[in-house]
């Protein structure tokens, strides 16, 4: 039997297959639900970054607590959003270059918890074979050139790397963290000014968190406005809000494409805060408690885990995220009192060169 052909039956197939389309979802909306996830997927990858820091720096406190770590260490609890937004913006091949505080920086930068922790403990196999500790983190590997002791003396370090990468003109970013105490050193002026002329491929993030030790910023500087000043060097400058990783994130992307495309350092001020004392020797008396509670009310772990929550995470979903985490760092923590010592008799190793000049 033919199909009948009649206008009716015609009209009923395509009425049907109108209904069939209108059912199956388009290209479009496939791909608008896969960027969706994908968003969604990211920063929940954020939110595990910035959990690992803090959960990290928390375990710190208690080793340290403990005598199990000893020396300086100095928490970058608050801070997280400005390591992890910043380290979106950047690629492996790029550097880093940090403060004494920088347990942040080495983990958003993909330094391994368990190679930390190991330094914290003065381990062999700890990221600087246990011979740096808190304050002198360094991985190679992950061109992260390490925290520094001295205030500022990781920005010439940060210049020199760059100068290198517009010489070799690999399309390489130099990323230099440092606090609002650095830039009232002169390590930070000579250098803004050599980047601004020879137009090097520099990051530099400000981490304002208000207070050089405990000398509060307005004590300090003449004019507290970080970015204005930097702009006079003839750089864009630009402040974040350094308490909403999404925010830095943003303005961390803007930053390198704008070095990438050959136009010389850029300035970001990340407005930010830190919850615990300057180290872990600081008695923390020159703060006001009410101040340190307004900026806990703005924590970035915290708005994140909102965005998420605000945006279809399942139940539980951020619990799952910080579990994982817990473990990681109780996987750090043993397999750190579980590793050796560096022998005694490797006391001089790396003093001196191990071959003589020619």
């Amino acid at each position: 039997m033919k199909a009948d052909r009649t206008p009716t039956a015609r009209g009923t197939s395509r009425s049907r297959q109108a209904r069939t389309a209108h059912r199956r979802p388009s290209v479009a909306t496939k791909q608008k639900a896969a960027a969706a996830d994908a968003e969604t997927g990211h920063r929940r990858e954020l939110l595990r970054q910035m959990l690992l820091i803090r959960r990290f720096e928390d375990r710190c406190v208690e080793l340290y607590s403990a005598a199990k770590i000893r020396g300086f260490v100095h928490l970058y609890i608050g801070e997280e959003a400005v390591a992890v937004g910043v380290n979106q913006a950047l690629t492996d091949q790029d550097a880093v270059v940090a403060t004494y505080r920088e347990h942040g920086h080495a983990l958003a930068r993909g330094v391994s918890a368990g190679s930390i922790m190991a330094e914290m403990y003065g381990r062999s196999t700890g990221c600087s074979g246990g011979r740096g500790g808190s304050m002198h983190l360094f991985d190679a590997s992950r061109r992260f050139y390490g925290g520094n002791a001295i205030v500022g003396g990781g920005i010439p370090l940060a210049c020199g790397l760059a100068l290198a990468d517009r010489m070799r003109g690999d399309g390489r970013v130099t990323c230099c963290f440092f606090g609002d105490g650095a830039f009232a050193e002169g390590e930070f002026h000579e250098v803004a000014n050599l980047a601004v002329l020879w137009r090097l491929p520099l990051l530099l993030v400000c981490e304002n968190n208000r207070y050089a030790m405990g000398t509060a910023l307005s004590r300090e500087h003449a004019q507290t406005d970080l970015a204005l000043r930097a702009a006079s060097y003839g750089m864009p400058a630009w402040p974040v809000d350094g308490m909403d990783v999404l925010a830095v994130e943003a303005a961390a992307r803007r930053a390198a494409e704008a070095v990438r495309a050959g136009g010389g350092p850029y300035f970001l001020e990340a407005l930010t805060y830190r919850y615990r004392a300057h180290s872990m020797y600081d008695p923390d008396r020159y703060r006001d408690k009410d101040e340190i509670e307004r900026w806990k009310s703005r924590d970035p772990v915290d708005a994140l885990a909102a965005v998420l929550r605000a945006g279809g995470e399942p139940e539980g979903g951020v619990d799952e995220i910080a579990k994982a985490v817990d473990a990681e760092i109780d996987d750090a923590v043993q397999s750190a009192e579980q590793a050796p010592y560096e022998p005694v008799e490797n006391l001089l190793r790396y003093v001196t060169s191990a071959t003589e000049p020619s």
